[in-house]
């Protein structure tokens, strides 16, 4: 659910801060029932209208009904893959050998992974999942760590990631 919930909320976040939609977290979590896919999975038209209604999140028609309709993908990608956990994971890009500059860092909004992940998505019917979308969910799951060298957040990340198990 974990998975599900970061790129629902990514996708939500498309045009808008990040910001915004941390603040709106809990609210987006009671309206898309914890974000248990299985159970947004079999939304409806009522429930479209009611998350439309809801001032607790952001209201835009597309982005809920991609939710919902990726729900359904969910379900079907655990069908097929085992987890959503096990599908990501095969995107997770080679460890990176150098240093990242800033002037790279600060462009750096899509990689060749991000696209890939973003077009068999895509491929597999789901929606506003985009490049930038997918490489920014990437960063926040710890697919990649893309902090510059002597920065206080990247020994935290790669200590997290060794740590990880993969699915």
């Amino acid at each position: 659910m974990r998975l599900f919930e970061k790129l629902s909320l990514e996708g939500f976040q498309a045009g808008l801060s990040w910001l915004t939609i941390l603040r709106k977290r809990e609210a987006f979590r009671q309206a898309f029932a914890g974000f248990e896919f299985e159970r947004i999975a079999r939304f409806g038209e009522r429930d479209v209208a009611r998350l439309l209604a809801d001032a607790g999140i952001v209201r835009h028609r597309g982005k809920i009904e991609a939710v919902i309709n990726n729900a359904g993908r969910a379900v079907e990608m655990v069908d097929a893959e085992g987890s959503i956990a096990h599908y990501v994971w095969e995107f997770e890009p080679a460890r990176h050998v150098g240093r990242l500059d800033r002037e790279r860092a600060a462009e750096l909004t899509t990689t060749g992974e991000s696209r890939a992940l973003a077009k068999d998505l895509k491929r597999r019917g789901w929606r506003f999942v985009g490049p930038t979308t997918a490489y920014a969910f990437m960063q926040a799951m710890g697919l990649t760590n893309d902090h510059l060298h002597g920065c206080a957040a990247r020994p935290r990340a790669d200590s997290a990631r060794t740590a990880f198990t993969l699915p």
